[in-house]
């Protein structure tokens, strides 16, 4: 049997202080991918320092978001190849995956222009499997030309493609080293449940649409816009009691042991309650 051509990748990062996570996820791309390109936004670390290391090609902008960022990138960056693979900075790829990427490329047609990438979530040393939290899917290998972000997306952003998309079942790990110190994971999601109260509320307001069409049987994407649309219709402050109780207790978040107990409830309850506090917030500063 004759053995089908390889098919060449460029891998996509985003970085801003980095030098915890950068290496694990670029050592788990060497030798996999033919071109990997960074797009740092003013780290003061050691994270352009490693990625040199790994012959990455680094460009600079300013960060406004996420969607932003990545629309910057998809427009400017000198991507070659035909497939992007698309990766956070504290995110690696499993030999599994890789090789599952591989046969996938090696055997896609035109139509399909994703491919939705299995995460595990690692937090703390922990891997969190229950609570809903496994797998969760991610649209991370988009076909180059094809993939835009929505700029009204400011937290909860995700990548859009015209065409079809599959799953690909082998896991992409996410596993964010910084936090490890629970008073920086606090930080940053004080900071991120105010772009999602910002982005939830001039949704409401607005009645901006989604790019895709919310149902609970389509892609993951899709799933995830419907749960949304039937969130934001639940009374504020009781909405993180209930979200806590469905994944600690009925999705079985309890299994995840200690470690799993402070993800579900700071993730799952006092996270939900900060953003609360800030939609009803500005709902009262507009009146």
């Amino acid at each position: 049997m004759v053995e089908k051509e390889k098919i060449s990748i460029s891998a996509v990062t985003l970085t801003l202080n980095e030098e915890k996570n950068i290496e694990h996820c670029l050592e788990s791309l060497h030798g996999f991918v033919s071109k990997i390109f960074l797009v740092d936004s003013g780290s003061s670390d050691r994270t352009l320092e490693i990625a040199k290391k790994y012959g990455v090609q680094i460009a600079s902008h300013p960060f406004e978001t996420h969607a932003k960022q990545w629309n910057w990138a998809f427009k400017n960056l000198p991507i070659k190849n035909e497939w992007i693979l698309t990766l956070d900075a504290d995110q690696e790829v499993s030999p599994p995956l890789r090789d599952e990427i591989q046969h996938a490329l090696s055997n896609v047609v035109d139509t399909v222009d994703g491919f939705y990438l299995c995460r595990k979530q690692i937090f703390r040393g922990r891997w969190i499997r229950h609570g809903g939290y496994y797998p969760k899917y991610l649209l991370k290998l988009v076909r180059r030309g094809k993939v835009y972000s929505d700029e009204n997306e400011l937290l909860d952003f995700r990548f859009y493609v015209p065409g079809k998309t599959l799953k690909l079942q082998s896991d992409l790990i996410e596993n964010n080293r910084k936090d490890d110190d629970l008073n920086v994971w606090l930080a940053k999601h004080r900071r991120f449940a105010v772009l999602q109260a910002r982005e939830e509320y001039h949704r409401r307001r607005n009645g901006s649409r989604w790019k895709i069409h919310p149902t609970p049987l389509g892609t993951p994407d899709q799933r995830t816009i419907w749960f949304k649309s039937i969130w934001y219709g639940l009374p504020l402050y009781l909405r993180p009691f209930l979200y806590f109780f469905y994944r600690y207790f009925l999705r079985l978040g309890f299994l995840d042991g200690r470690e799993g107990a402070i993800f579900h409830f700071f993730q799952g309850f006092w996270y939900r309650m900060q953003v609360d506090i800030r939609l009803k917030d500005l709902k009262k500063n507009v009146r």
